[in-house]
């Protein structure tokens, strides 16, 4: 398995900027860095019919989401997304041109979401904003253009983690009826005991084992909440009766054997889902579309996926 060389190229612009691990700094400064790597690379955002910035109510007051809307004649589906970066880091600025081409390849009006980050909002406060994102984007579908029978929730990294919760806890809550989840190397177990996790525990793709130690030490208040399928998807004893599924993963990445793994427990509990592992790349791939073949393949392939999911 080689990296791809576009991928290396990333990898070393970010080395030659002087780029830290995470583990290494403070939740503050990881802040900083993750919106600085991805400015480094954002390139020229594509245009959407329309982009505005909401507030939609909240367990704890009230939520930001920014809200993308497709060209096109609507009703259309909605995607209700969960950015990345540990449940401690990331933003829906960072994500923005992310967003966009996500939008654009989809079809579906995006609803990013500004959920609480750890440490200062520690589990289960990141999940209970992104589950009520979900309900409230169900019940309020048509105020935005979008339909009501057809909510999807996606995320990267946490943000899958997160996207998967919510589609447990919406079965488990008789909660919002979703169509589809989008499971972007999701991180959904604690453990951190696979092989991949110990092939790049190191630093050096973007993402290591250290790093996830550190994230997960942040985001739960104990080992109990290791065992909380709403924190840890994984630990969930019955999948059964959830939403169609797409789980994509990455080849460099300490979370592909536990998105994979979660794939194939979510086949054998009956629910259509479909793995895809993209070789030659690391963690956080799908941000950089701008100067990534994969990543832009990744996108359009995504898009496709919640095109043929939700079609009416």
């Amino acid at each position: 398995m080689q990296l791809h060389p576009q991928m290396k190229a990333i990898l070393d612009q970010a080395a030659a900027a002087g780029a830290k691990p995470f583990h290494s700094m403070t939740p503050v400064e990881a802040r900083q860095a993750i919106n600085g790597l991805l400015e480094a690379f954002k390139g020229t955002p594509e245009s959407v019919a329309k982009s505005e910035r909401r507030e939609i109510p909240g367990p704890a007051g009230r939520i930001p989401v920014q809200i993308y809307t497709p060209e096109g004649k609507g009703p259309f589906p909605v995607l209700v997304y969960y950015h990345g970066g540990g449940w401690t880091i990331g933003e829906t600025a960072s994500w923005d041109p992310f967003s966009r081409s996500l939008c654009n390849a989809s079809g579906c009006v995006v609803i990013a979401v500004e959920y609480r980050l750890a440490p200062e909002h520690k589990f289960p406060a990141p999940v209970e904003d992104c589950y009520a994102a979900a309900d409230w984007a169900s019940k309020n579908a048509a105020s935005i253009g979008g339909d009501p029978q057809r909510v999807a929730v996606g995320g990267d990294s946490a943000g899958g983690n997160l996207a998967a919760a919510v589609s447990l806890m919406a079965r488990d809550r008789g909660g919002p009826r979703l169509a589809f989840q989008l499971l972007i190397y999701p991180a959904t177990d604690a453990a951190l005991d696979t092989p991949s996790q110990q092939q790049f525990k190191d630093d050096g793709y973007i993402l290591s084992r250290h790093d996830m130690v550190w994230f997960w030490g942040h985001y739960l208040r104990n080992d109990a909440d290791k065992s909380n399928p709403y924190a840890c998807p994984a630990q969930a004893s019955d999948l059964r009766g959830l939403p169609p599924a797409l789980v994509v993963t990455a080849g460099f990445d300490p979370l592909r054997d536990e998105g994979e793994t979660y794939a194939a427990r979510l086949q054998d509990a009956g629910v259509k889902c479909e793995c895809v592992r993209y070789e030659g790349v690391t963690h956080g791939f799908v941000l950089f579309g701008t100067v990534l073949d994969e990543g832009r393949k990744a996108i359009a392939d995504m898009g496709a996926a919640l095109k043929k999911a939700l079609a009416r």
